[in-house]
């Protein structure tokens, strides 16, 4: 349960957080966002302080409805807050979240150590050669069409089976252009309603058979959100409650917009597992 990242082994067999950064106007939680150089170093540095391994930025919002931004613009967003972070932070570990293969090649080529692909390349089919040439760890997500239009797509014959087979066959591509760390993402939130995001986290183990290490981004997302009648600003505690529980179905990567609290529910579940 290793990745390489820049030439350095992270050993996922403890689990380890990934915290959230977006240069998004408009993503779904407005703590998340950063404007401008000095709020992104801030917020960057408190996460690694509190103990994340990677840091997630995001240039274009995937949640449901959001407005298209063009390739141009994402660029514009990811490429100099990689930049100024790892001049400022030079063992700095940074994912990026796109589904596009040219800013994936150019965020590596800027200094990223993963990519974080919410489509699997599925949006673009030059995705994984580029990450086969670059040989980064490639997060793979689970999503059904596009964030505009996955809310209509909610119809599975059987959502476990139906996602791991999706798995297999994404698995089986990228393993055929030789691409050597892999991680899975079920997606939650993407073309899932709230029950089937509660079953997915149920059955979040039975993907431990692929033996590939296993990313939960469920933070203050609406299976929290609405479920508990709340606003995303007030949904930590149930975040946190989630991430306890998706721990204990195997999850190596906790992707959180609060750093010191999954890092408390590691630590506490890694103690009761004495």
């Amino acid at each position: 349960m290793t990745i390489n990242c820049k030439g350095k082994l992270i050993d996922l067999s403890t689990p380890k957080v990934m915290g959230i950064l977006n240069t998004t106007p408009d993503s779904f939680f407005e703590n998340s966002r950063t404007q401008n150089e000095t709020e992104l170093l801030r917020k960057a540095e408190i996460m690694l302080r509190q103990g994340a391994t990677f840091i997630d930025i995001g240039g274009y919002s995937s949640r449901p409805d959001a407005n298209d931004v063009s390739e141009t613009e994402e660029l514009q967003r990811v490429i100099p807050a990689i930049e100024v972070l790892i001049k400022h932070f030079p063992e700095i570990l940074i994912s990026v979240d796109t589904f596009r293969s040219k800013v994936a090649a150019e965020a590596i080529e800027s200094g990223a150590a993963i990519i974080n692909d919410i489509a699997a390349g599925n949006l673009d089919d030059k995705m994984m050669h580029v990450i086969a040439q670059y040989q980064v760890p490639y997060i793979m997500m689970h999503m059904r069409g596009t964030p505009k239009t996955m809310k209509q797509l909610t119809d599975y014959e059987d959502l476990v089976t139906d996602i791991t087979f999706y798995f297999s066959e994404k698995i089986k591509q990228a393993r055929a252009l030789e691409i050597n760390d892999l991680i899975l993402d079920p997606g939650f939130g993407f073309a899932k309603t709230i029950d089937q995001n509660f079953e997915l986290l149920k059955k979040s183990d039975l993907f431990t058979p692929f033996d590939l290490p296993l990313l939960i981004g469920i933070s203050r997302k609406t299976m929290i959100h609405k479920t508990l009648d709340i606003q995303p600003t007030e949904a930590l505690n149930g975040t946190s409650i989630l991430n306890t529980l998706a721990l204990t179905k195997g999850a190596s990567i906790l992707r959180v917009h609060d750093v010191k609290e999954a890092m408390e529910c590691i630590k506490l579940v890694a103690h009761f597992n004495k």
